[in-house]
C-alpha cells in the first residue's frame, strides 16, 4: 500500500485500511490460538513443566513488552520521516532501531542466562524443585531468541509502518507452525519435555526474524537496509528513538509487574478463583483481539499522518478507526454475552469455577463495549504525537492506584474476590479514558514534538 497516495482528499482510502488491519487481526488471532495449543501440548508433561512454564513467560512476556515498546519508538520515527516524504531519514531511523535492539537484547540474553536462577528466585521466591528445574530449562534456552525476538518485533513495526502487514501476517503464521511442529516433535516424539518446547520456540523465532531482516534489504520498499551495514550507532537517532520508546517501554514493563502482583491476590481466594482468572484471561484475549489489531493500525496511520504535518488527518483517522474498533468490539462482546457457557464446555470446570467464570466473562465484556476503546485505542494517536510522558504517567497512575490499590480494596473490605480485581481493572479503564480524552481534546499533544 502506498499512503502518500490521497484518496478523496484524505491519505488512506478505505481499501487502504481493509489491507492494513486485516491481516493484523489474523496475526493477533494465530497468536492466541497458538499460545492456547502451546499450552495444551506442554500440560502433557506433567503439572510441574506448566507451573515452570508459566512462571518464565511472565518474565519473558516483561521483557518482550520492553523490546517492543523500543521498536515502537522506531517505528514512530521512521513513520514520521515517511510523512515527510523523506525515505532516507526513515530508513537511517529504522537502522538505528535496529542496531539498539541487537546490543540492548545481547546484553539482556547474558544476564537472563547467566543469572537465571538467582533472577526466579527473586521473582518467585521459593518453588517446588521441579517446577523450578523446569523453569531454569525454559528460561536458558528462551533466553537465546530475546535477540532473534527483539529484531522480529523490530522489523515487524517497521512493515507496519510502510502500510505493509500482510507480510508480517505470514512471517508470523510460517513462525508459529514452525513452533507447532517443532512441539509436536520433540515433545511428543523425541521426548524432550521442556526442553524441546523451548527449542521449537527459540527456532521458530530465529527463522522468523532471519526472514523479515532479509526482506527488508529490498531496494523497492520505502524503508529498506540495503547499503547500511556499515553504519555505526548516531546518538541523535537512539535519542529520538528513545524519547518514544523509554516511556512507552516503562509504562509497559510496570503494567506487566502490576498485573504479576494482582496474580497473587488471585492466588488467596482459592483454587477456583485461580482456574476462574486463567480462563476468564484466556477468553478475555478473544475479546479484545480486534481491538489490539487496530490499534497497530491507529499508530502506523497517526504517525505517517503527524510526520506529514497533518492533524486534522490524524483526528480524522483517529475517529474512523476508533469507531470501527468500538463496532468491532460490541459485536465480539455481545457474541461472549451470549455464548459464554458453551466456550467454557472446553475447559471442563467445575461449576462452581464455571458459574465464576461466566460472571467474569460476561461483566468484561459489558465493559469492553464502553470502557476499553477511550482507554487503549486513544492514547496510540498520543503516541504517535510524541506526547509519550502524559500516556505514561497516566497509565502507571492509573495502574497502580486504581486497578491495584481498588482491587486489595475490594478483597479486603468488601470481599469481592475475584470480580472485584475484575471491577477495578474497568475502574483504571474508565479513568484512563478519561485522562486521556481530555488530553485529546485539549489538542496540547498536537504541539508535543514542537
Amino acid at each position: 500500500m502506498r499512503a502518500k497516495e490521497k484518496v478523496q482528499g484524505t491519505i488512506y482510502s478505505n481499501a487502504d485500511l481493509k489491507k492494513l488491519i486485516l491481516p493484523l487481526v489474523m496475526e493477533q488471532l494465530l497468536a492466541i490460538l497458538v499460545g492456547m495449543l502451546d499450552t495444551v501440548m506442554i500440560s502433557g508433561v506433567g503439572e510441574a513443566a506448566v507451573s515452570g512454564v508459566s512462571l518464565v513467560d511472565n518474565i519473558n512476556i516483561l521483557v518482550i513488552q520492553v523490546f517492543a515498546a523500543l521498536a515502537t519508538g522506531g517505528a514512530v520515527a521512521a513513520g514520521h520521516a515517511l510523512g515527510r516524504q523523506n525515505e532516507e531519514e526513515a530508513g537511517r531511523s529504522a537502522w538505528q532501531m535496529v542496531l539498539f535492539l541487537l546490543y540492548t537484547s545481547a546484553v539482556t540474553t547474558v544476564i537472563l542466562i547467566g543469572w537465571h536462577k538467582a533472577i526466579l528466585r527473586v521473582i518467585f521466591g521459593q518453588v517446588e524443585e521441579g517446577v523450578m528445574v523446569s523453569a531454569s530449562t525454559y528460561l536458558v534456552i528462551t533466553g537465546l531468541s530475546i535477540c532473534p525476538l527483539a529484531l522480529y518485533n523490530g522489523c515487524a513495526a517497521l512493515f507496519r509502518s510502510m502500510g505493509d502487514s500482510k507480510t508480517t501476517m505470514y512471517i508470523s503464521l510460517l513462525m508459529n507452525l514452525l513452533n507447532l511442529a517443532g512441539n509436536a516433535f520433540l515433545i511428543f516424539v523425541c521426548g524432550l519435555g521442556v526442553a524441546g518446547a523451548a527449542i521449537s520456540t527459540t527456532v521458530s523465532r530465529t527463522v522468523a526474524a532471519a526472514l523479515i531482516f532479509y526482506l527488508l534489504f529490498k531496494e523497492g520498499r520505502s524503508i529498506h537496509f540495503r547499503n547500511r551495514m556499515t553504519a555505526r550507532v548516531n546518538l541523535d537517532s537512539i535519542k529520538k528513538i528513545l524519547y518514544i520508546g523509554v516511556p512507552n517501554g516503562l509504562e509497559n514493563s510496570l503494567f506487566q509487574l502490576g498485573k504479576i502482583l494482582l496474580l497473587s491476590l488471585v492466588s488467596t481466594f482459592g483454587t477456583s478463583a485461580i482456574a476462574a482468572n486463567a480462563v476468564c484471561c484466556t477468553v478475555a484475549n478473544f475479546n479484545i483481539l480486534p481491538g489490539m489489531a487496530i490499534n497497530m493500525a491507529i499508530l502506523s496511520i497517526a504517525s505517517y499522518c503527524v510526520g506529514a504535518g497533518d492533524y486534522g488527518q490524524t483526528r480524522y483517522y483517529t475517529k474512523k478507526l476508533m469507531g470501527l474498533t468500538n463496532v468491532c468490539m460490541i459485536a465480539v462482546s455481545v457474541v461472549m454475552i451470549l455464548f459464554c457457557r458453551k466456550m467454557l464446555l472446553l475447559y471442563h470446570l467445575t461449576p462452581e469455577t464455571e458459574e465464576l467464570s461466566v460472571q467474569v466473562i460476561r461483566f468484561h465484556a459489558w465493559m469492553c463495549m464502553f470502557a476499553w476503546v477511550p482507554s487503549f485505542s486513544l492514547p496510540n494517536t498520543l503516541r504517535a504525537a510524541g506526547d509519550v510522558m502524559w500516556t505514561m504517567v497516566i497509565a502507571i497512575v492509573s495502574m497502580w492506584v486504581f486497578r491495584i490499590g481498588t482491587a486489595y480494596f475490594f478483597s479486603n473490605v468488601f470481599h469481592l474476590g475475584l470480580i472485584g480485581v475484575w471491577i477495578a481493572m474497568t475502574i483504571d479503564w474508565m479513568f484512563r479514558g478519561i485522562c486521556y480524552g481530555f488530553r485529546y481534546y485539549s489538542g496540547k499533544w498536537e504541539k508535543a514534538m514542537h
